[in-house]
């Protein structure tokens, strides 16, 4: 009894940001009073204050740019991920191991030390404040995981399938692609997931790479509306905005849960 009322308690602790969200995104924008925060309002006005913060923030050229990019990055990530996976463990890549850690050593340094040489390196190349170059940065981020998830699947197997195929007539591109990726479907669901969260929720590299509002991803243009809150934007209408942009990640991780919990498992991330 004294575990469960624990448990309790830390998920109400946990529980408790996302309460406060919920009821001051719902606030009329002129009701807002931070000493009555935790006190919900009679008056329901969610809809409204998004409607307001879409138009103060152009939030629909953002949304569609993310969405975008949080589709396109994630599925070039995950294909190339696939092919090096495929490679070192399936074609026996010579010193397929130093590869493997030279593409995957770089999510070790913090992505602060890329900003300033991507900046100089897509203003020079011409790729600064363009959909083309934000997709490039966000599939060379998605790469790394993708590549680690389908190799420690594809080493679970049997390498008796690929001799099978080959002893068959099929090239290895189509064994890759006829044979070795559908048998990690779960695996790369798994990981377009994790990568479309990231860069759907991509704050950092949308300020630095991004200007205009027909390229900057959504979260970029939420901090911007929320920094105008000291400028006169109510709370509310940033809070709501926030809530409802925040909803295609849930929305995906509830739809996809089951499946997604077995491309982890596969993938030896669990």
């Amino acid at each position: 009894m004294i575990r469960r009322a624990f448990l309790v308690v830390l998920g109400l602790i946990w529980l408790g940001p996302t309460y406060l969200l919920l009821v001051n995104a719902s606030r009329p924008p002129d009701s807002y009073d931070s000493s009555r925060a935790w006190i919900p309002s009679p008056d329901m006005a969610l809809f409204t204050n998004f409607a307001q913060a879409w138009e103060s923030a152009n939030l629909q050229e953002s949304l569609a740019s993310t969405a975008l990019y949080s589709v396109v990055s994630p599925a070039l990530g995950v294909l190339i991920g696939a092919m090096a996976g495929y490679t070192i463990v399936v074609l026996r890549l010579r010193y397929g191991f130093w590869w493997f850690m030279l593409l995957f050593g770089g999510t070790i340094f913090p992505s602060q030390m890329l900003l300033v040489p991507l900046f100089v390196g897509f203003s020079d190349a011409g790729l600064y404040d363009s959909r083309a170059g934000m997709i490039l940065v966000y599939t060379a981020i998605s790469v790394p995981l993708s590549a680690f998830v389908l190799r420690n699947f594809f080493t679970g197997v049997a390498f008796s399938i690929f001799e099978a195929a080959r002893m068959d007539g099929a090239s290895t591109f189509r064994i890759f692609w006829r044979v070795y990726l559908p048998l990690a479907t779960s695996a790369l669901a798994a990981v377009f997931i994790l990568n479309f969260t990231f860069i759907w929720n991509d704050l950092l590299f949308g300020l630095t790479l991004t200007q205009t509002a027909e390229v900057r991803p959504v979260m970029t243009a939420l901090a911007g509306l929320v920094t105008d809150v000291y400028a006169g934007t109510p709370v509310p209408v940033g809070l709501a905005a926030g809530l409802v942009v925040s909803l295609p990640t849930v929305v995906l991780f509830v739809a996809t849960q089951r499946m997604f919990a077995r491309g982890l498992a596969l993938g030896g991330l669990s």
